[in-house]
This record gives structure tokens, sequence and C-alpha cells, in this order.
């Protein structure tokens, strides 16, 4: 029979680690913690002998004290010692972090990632949170938001359902870019929140005028089903890994899919996504088992 004295011991112990785990997921994790995760992918018909290397930056969510500029500015510092190719900024530099001391401007922001530099440019989309953030863009429906014209005057261009032609070592490829999928709140005649999507894939790719292989940037992964193979690779924030991750499973993530886009590199009928597990927090200043990361890609050759 387990004593009284012991039954306390086992009681403490138990809420000394839940609150060791607490302090972790709070306060270390989310602010302290950085990795460098890397993806090697290889897609079908992929150009013998193009190598790309390809730095991912989603999600930071910029705010006192998790995610300052000068946090910003030394990530943008440690990518450009990483050797990408390219530097793909995925959204979500805003935040709704409701734990935060302080905003971060958006000029403050986009002067640190400013610092990126790449021999094929650093290129960037919108997240759901930059619409949501610009109450005058949610009311007339339209961008463009500040975040893009922040990001355009430090010379980083913005893809709203675009794309661009780029080349490495004499070989072409396409970079891509949708509009967010989540861009407009808008309340239904029952009271409940909806969505409306500014993204269109079809028209986006319809700007891809050769067969060189296409990169897709989509904020949020669950356009993903909808991809057709035509595109080699396709790569996403927005899903910070479910911020708590544990034995490869998150218990909340905010895709309509759960865990099957949650994090990672996934292979679906022969076509590739990265879900890049983001840099900053949603909602809570928490992150257990999925630190914040900068995702490099090695696509192809160098795979």
């Amino acid at each position: 029979m387990i004593s009284r004295r012991t039954l306390l011991k086992l009681f403490g112990a138990t809420v000394l680690t839940g609150a060791g785990l607490g302090a972790y997921a709070f306060g270390i994790e989310p602010g302290l913690r950085l990795r460098v995760q890397r993806h090697a992918v290889s897609p079908p018909n992929w150009p013998k002998g193009l190598g790309l290397r390809l730095a991912v930056i989603a999600d930071p969510h910029a705010c006192e004290p998790w995610m300052s500029a000068a946090r910003v500015a030394w990530i943008a510092d440690l990518t450009n010692t990483l050797e990408a190719d390219a530097v793909l900024l995925l959204g979500d530099y805003d935040t709704a972090q409701r734990f935060r001391t302080g905003d971060v401007p958006a000029k403050d922001w986009s002067a640190a990632l400013s610092r990126l530099d790449a021999p094929l440019g650093v290129h960037a989309v919108l997240g759901n949170h930059d619409w949501w953030s610009d109450r005058r863009a949610q009311k007339r429906g339209r961008g463009p938001i500040y975040a893009r014209l922040a990001l355009e005057d430090v010379g980083i261009p913005v893809y709203e359902n675009d794309a661009v032609r780029l080349k490495k070592d004499g070989q072409a490829f396409w970079l891509a870019g949708l509009a967010d999928q989540l861009a407009l709140k808008r309340r239904g005649k029952s009271g409940r929140n909806y969505f409306v999507g500014l993204d269109n894939l079809k028209g986006t790719l319809a700007k891809v005028r050769d067969r060189a292989p296409v990169i897709l940037m989509a904020h949020e992964p669950d356009i993903f089903p909808k991809v057709p193979d035509r595109v080699a690779l396709t790569i996403s924030g927005h899903t910070h890994g479910g911020q708590v991750r544990l034995f490869g499973y998150s218990p909340v993530v905010p895709s309509a899919f759960g865990n099957r886009y949650a994090y990672g590199h996934v292979v679906e009928e022969g076509r590739n996504l990265v879900v890049s597990g983001g840099l900053g927090c949603s909602i809570m200043p928490v992150r257990f088992g999925v630190p914040p990361e900068i995702t490099l890609i090695d696509v192809g050759a160098s795979a």
C-alpha cells in the first residue's frame, strides 16, 4: 500500500515536472531555440543537373518579446550563411498573439528581412494574419495590404497569383506564389465567421509559359490536393507544426486536413509538399516538440 508520504512525493514530482515542461514550452522553445531543418526532395521529371537550395522563412509573427525586429534580423543573418540559391518568405509577418508586450511595426520587420541575400533573390507571399491585421483591406475586400507594401518598399517582390521565371546554371524553373486562401474575414447570417480566399491556382499556373519545372509558394498547405503534378514542389507554412508535436502527432492543427499536412515533407501520388514549422507563435506563445526553424530544402541534383 502506498503511504501518504510517498503519495505526496509522487504528487510533488508530477507538479514540478508539469511546471518544468510548461516553463520550457512557454519560455524557452518559442523564444530561445532555433534550428535549421533540412529536407532533400527529388521530384519526378526534375531536370538532370539542376540543383537548387531554398531557404524558407515562414510565420515570423513579429512581436515583443518573442520575435523582435532584432531577432528577425539575427535570423536573416543566419539564413545568409546557409548558401541558399533563393530565400522564400511564406507569410504571417504580423501577429494576433495575445500575450505580446508590444507590436513590431511593418517597417521594422521588413527592414530586418531586407538583410536577406541570395543569388536568385528573395521572394515572398502573404499570410492570413497579414490580411486580417489590415482593417482597411478587410473593409474594402482587396489589397494591397500594408505587409505587401512594406516588403516591396525594401525591394522584396510579393507574389499574389503570380509567377516568375528564374535560371540557375543556364537551366530555367518557375517560382509561383498564391494569394492567401483565408484572406478575407466575413460574418455569415448565422453570426459565424467564414473566410474568403483570394487564391487562383489555375490563373497562377496559366502564367507559366513553358515546360520548365514549377515551385509553388502557398501560405496554407490545404491547397495541396488541388495542385497538379505539373508543379514539382509546393512549399507552405501556416501550421507551425501544430506548435505542440509529440511522436509525429500534433493535437491541434489549423488545417482542414488535420495532421495530414501538419509538418514536414509529404509525398502524395508522386507530388511533393514541404510544410515548414515556421518561426513564431499564433494565439499563444507555446511550442513543444517543434522548435522555431529555418527550413532548408535541397531540390534535385544537390539533394
